[in-house]
C-alpha cells in the first residue's frame, strides 16, 4: 500500500469508474463520489469507499470531505472528473440549462478544490487532476456551451497552478479525445430534444451521425487509456502540466494549432456530416 488517499468525482462509469480500478489494484486509498452510488458497487467489492454526492450541492461537497477527514486527515490526490456535456444549439438553450452545466463543469469542481486544498497546503504536497476534454481547445457546432465550460475550466488550471506551485502541490490536467462512454449517448439524446426539431434540425442530425461513428461503432479509444495516463502521473515526481490521450486528440489539436479560423471550421463541419 502506497498510502495515499484519493477522491475521484464522477466514478459510477466511465473515465471515473476506470481510474478508481486502477488505482485500487496500485494500492491507493480511493474514495469514489458520484451521484449514482448504486452504480459503484463493483468499486466497493474492490475496496474502494463510495460516496454519494451530487456536485452541484454544497452540503453533499461539506459531507464528503468531512467524512475523508475525519478518517484520513485529508485527500493526497483529488481527480476531478465529474462532468457531462450538454448540447444544442444557442438559440435552443435556456440560459438556466447553460448555468447548470457551468454548475456541474467547473464551480462544483472549484468548491470541491477548495474545500481540499487546506490539508495539501498543510503538508505541502499534493496532486489535483483536472479532466478537461480536446474541447476544451477546439470546438464544434451545438456544443457551445460545454466547450465554454472546458476552455473556462483549462484558463482556470493555468491560475490554479500559478498559485498552488509554492505549496508543493502539482495541478495536471488530462484532455481526452474521443474516449467510449456514456459521453455519446447523453450528447445525442439531449441535442435532439433541444434542437431535433428546430431550424438546426439537419446540423444536430449530421452530428448524431458523426458521433456514431466515434463513440459507438468501437472508434473511440477506451477509459483505460485515459486511466493508464493518470496513474503515470501520479507517480512522477514532475509530472508534466497536460496530457493529451485518446483518439483523434492529437491531430485535433495540431490542426487547430495551425489550421486557420476558417480552414478548422471547414474541417469541423466536414467531420459532422
Amino acid at each position: 500500500m502506497n498510502g495515499k488517499t484519493v477522491l475521484i468525482t464522477g466514478a459510477s462509469s466511465g473515465i471515473g469508474k476506470e481510474t478508481a480500478k486502477t488505482l485500487i489494484r496500485e494500492g491507493y486509498t480511493v474514495y469514489a463520489a458520484a451521484r449514482r452510488i448504486e452504480k459503484m458497487a463493483d468499486l466497493k467489492a474492490l475496496g474502494c469507499i463510495p460516496l454519494k454526492m451530487d456536485i452541484t450541492h454544497t452540503d453533499d461537497i461539506a459531507d464528503v470531505v468531512a467524512a475523508i477527514i475525519k478518517k484520513c486527515g485529508g485527500v493526497d490526490v483529488l481527480i476531478n472528473n465529474a462532468g457531462f456535456g450538454m448540447y444544442g444549439a444557442i438559440e435552443d438553450t435556456p440560459i438556466d440549462e447553460a448555468r447548470y452545466q457551468f454548475e456541474v463543469n467547473l464551480f462544483g469542481l472549484a468548491e470541491l478544490t477548495r474545500a481540499i486544498l487546506p490539508y495539501m497546503r498543510n503538508k505541502g504536497a499534493g496532486k489535483i487532476v483536472n479532466i478537461t476534454s480536446v474541447g476544451g481547445k477546439i470546438y464544434t457546432p451545438l456544443g457551445s456551451w460545454y466547450h465554454a465550460t472546458k476552455h473556462a475550466l483549462e484558463g482556470w488550471s493555468d491560475c490554479l497552478r500559478l498559485e498552488v506551485s509554492p505549496f508543493g502541490i502539482d495541478v495536471i490536467i488530462v484532455e481526452p479525445g474521443a474516449i467510449g462512454t456514456e459521453f455519446g449517448s447523453v450528447l445525442e439524446g439531449q441535442m435532439m430534444k433541444r434542437s431535433g426539431d428546430t431550424v438546426y434540425a439537419n446540423v444536430a442530425q449530421s452530428l448524431v451521425t458523426a458521433n456514431k461513428r466515434f463513440y459507438e461503432d468501437g472508434a473511440a479509444s477506451h477509459p483505460s487509456v485515459i486511466a493508464r495516463t493518470i496513474s503515470s502521473a501520479l507517480s512522477s515526481g514532475k509530472p508534466k502540466t497536460r496530457y493529451v490521450v485518446g483518439k483523434l486528440s492529437k491531430p485535433l489539436l495540431f490542426l487547430r494549432r495551425w489550421l486557420s479560423d476558417r480552414s478548422f471550421d471547414r474541417l469541423i463541419m466536414s467531420m459532422a456530416r
